[in-house]
């Protein structure tokens, strides 16, 4: 075999062979319609790092579940529309941090300290409001309590910021039990006719500033809105036209014993919900709580499982929850319960003082329980790569005109 010869067959070998990013997609495939992740799970795993978020107040704890979300958010995030709300989510986190600790400048802080940074003119109150002050001293202690109170609160905005760029919210909405049928077809509809809203008072106003027209003021204003209410009008008649030709609102006849049954299950499993939240948050009810509500959730599901019965529907193309679903949520879920397990054996570590100042330190296990809601990154589908502009070859591009 000539050297030209061999050299050939491995050039034909190495083109036959997958690129790297072929091969590393393996682990986790591109996102398309069949194999996409169902939306509850990263609901349940956001909620597993906002369960995790609310365990805690040391700030590097706080930071790295930030991070992980962040993270987690980058790598699997779409082109979507609703995956741009992250940013929006972010923002409000630092408002909201930005509130609490102004906050505890102006009206003070219920941690006692010793170390003033400034004091500001004090405004006198009456007797009945005892406890209660505006202005006076501010210290360092207050203002480093405020800070851990207020990211945590941050932490939690960023989780649910998270869960609404990774899920579709109109899969989600589909997802529902058939006892909620026509709360999710509603929400479905709003969250459709809403971008459809938008975009008509933008293509509005784009025609008047073309044709010379104002488009701002109160004159502008009616000119846009009459039409933009008249086409939202004209598309709820057409919906409601197709829905009904569609059996919208159809139920099945279902036996009277079974709506009864249907009603006691789902308003007692509501109680038992609300009595068994009030148990775990208080030290008196911490032995009756757990069981009071988990037996209201599993009312509230047997309620809400009889009440799909009478819903006479179909689904085109169902969201599976496979394998990787169930790691995405069981990943949320772990960080979670390590937390509130770690909780219980160390709380100082997952709650630094600030009397006396002192810096907060890192634990390490649950540090590492936290990097547990990094598994989404690594087993859920990627997103697809967009697509680059086409350039058309030298040969037809227009030829340039002589100078």
């Amino acid at each position: 075999m000539s050297k030209a010869q061999s050299v050939r067959n491995e050039q034909s070998v190495r083109n036959e062979q997958p690129p790297r990013t072929a091969r590393r997609q393996l682990r986790a495939p591109v996102t398309t319609r069949s194999n996409a992740l169902h939306p509850g799970a990263w609901w349940l795993w956001a909620l597993g790092l906002g369960t995790a978020a609310s365990r805690t107040t040391n700030p590097l704890l706080l930071a790295l579940l930030i991070g992980v979300a962040g993270y987690v958010v980058a790598a699997r995030r779409t082109d979507a529309p609703w995956s741009r709300s992250y940013g929006a989510f972010v923002k409000l986190a630092l408002a909201v941090l930005a509130v609490r600790l102004v906050f505890a400048v102006l009206l003070g802080s219920p941690v006692p300290g010793t170390h003033t940074l400034v004091t500001l003119p004090e405004l006198p109150l009456p007797h009945w409001a005892q406890g209660i002050r505006v202005g006076g001293r501010v210290t360092a202690e207050g203002l480093v309590f405020a800070l851990y109170d207020g990211l945590k609160l941050a932490t939690l905005l960023v989780c649910v910021g998270a869960a609404n760029a990774l899920a579709n919210p109109a899969r989600l909405l589909k997802s529902l039990p058939g006892a909620l049928y026509e709360a999710g077809v509603a929400v479905v509809v709003a969250l459709t006719f809403a971008p459809n809203l938008i975009a008509d008072v933008q293509r509005l106003r784009a025609a008047r500033r073309l044709r010379g027209r104002p488009d701002s003021g109160m004159r502008g204003l009616l000119q846009v809105g009459l039409p933009v209410l008249e086409g939202a009008l004209e598309r709820s008649v057409a919906l409601a036209a197709a829905m009904d030709a569609r059996g919208y609102g159809r139920t099945a006849e279902v036996a009277p014993a079974v709506r009864r049954t249907t009603a006691a299950l789902t308003l007692g499993g509501l109680v038992g919900v609300c009595a068994g939240t009030y148990g775990l948050l208080t030290a008196e009810g911490g032995g009756y709580g757990l069981p009071v509500l988990l037996a209201g959730v599993g009312a509230a599901l047997a309620g809400l499982w009889l009440g799909g019965r009478r819903s006479l529907r179909t689904r085109y193309r169902p969201d599976v929850w496979g394998v990787r679903a169930w790691l995405v949520a069981a990943s949320g879920a772990g960080v979670a319960a390590l937390l509130i397990l770690y909780g219980s054996y160390d709380p100082a570590a997952l709650h630094p003082g600030v009397v006396p100042l002192a810096s907060p330190t890192l634990p390490l296990w649950p540090a590492a329980a936290i990097l547990l809601g990094l598994v989404p990154s690594f087993v859920a589908p990627a997103p697809a790569p967009a697509l680059a502009p086409v350039h058309a070859p030298a040969a037809l591009r227009a030829p340039k005109e002589p100078s």
